[in-house]
């Protein structure tokens, strides 16, 4: 089972060849997302131009795919996930560490929770941020990358 970050989702609103055939090839694998990225879709709609027909698009792809909630247990890991994220990457005096913000380290806020989620379902996460790559080596959960932005440069 897979979870889709936002920029994998927002390129398969686009219609990007190479995860229209991983999603084909998978066959009845259930592809989800979280609430965190349904949040992320519709921000990104709402500012766009055509805010109207991109909410309608972003709602259709949401309608036909399962949301993973937050709850008090994604709560749980997201609290021990961020704490082991400051312990690996923040700074080695503990009083400077309690300062210290996980974005400037790297990890979003966004992506700790997904990453959370992923966890608490046993989900394989599916983004191109390398942020969740780094998460894996204090946290117990995969990553697969079925797009980058280096596929649309060549």
């Amino acid at each position: 089972m897979y979870l889709l970050d936002t920029n994998h989702c927002s390129r398969l609103l686009q219609g990007h060849p190479s995860i229209i055939e991983k999603l084909n090839a998978l066959g009845n694998v259930t592809v989800a997302t979280s609430v965190i990225v349904r949040g992320e879709l519709i921000f990104m709609a709402q500012k766009s131009e055509r805010q109207s027909a991109n909410l309608r698009q972003v709602h259709r792809l949401l309608d036909d795919m399962q949301v993973y909630p937050l709850d008090n247990d994604t709560a749980e890991r997201y609290g021990k996930l961020k704490a082991a994220i400051l312990e690996r990457f923040g700074p080695k005096d503990k009083k400077k560490r309690t300062k210290i913000r996980t974005d400037i380290l790297g990890f979003t806020d966004n992506d700790l929770w997904i990453a959370a989620a992923a966890q608490q379902h046993n989900l394989i996460v599916v983004s191109a941020d390398s942020d969740f790559e780094r998460m894996k080596t204090v946290a117990n959960f995969r990553v697969e990358k079925w797009w980058s932005p280096e596929m649309d440069r060549t």
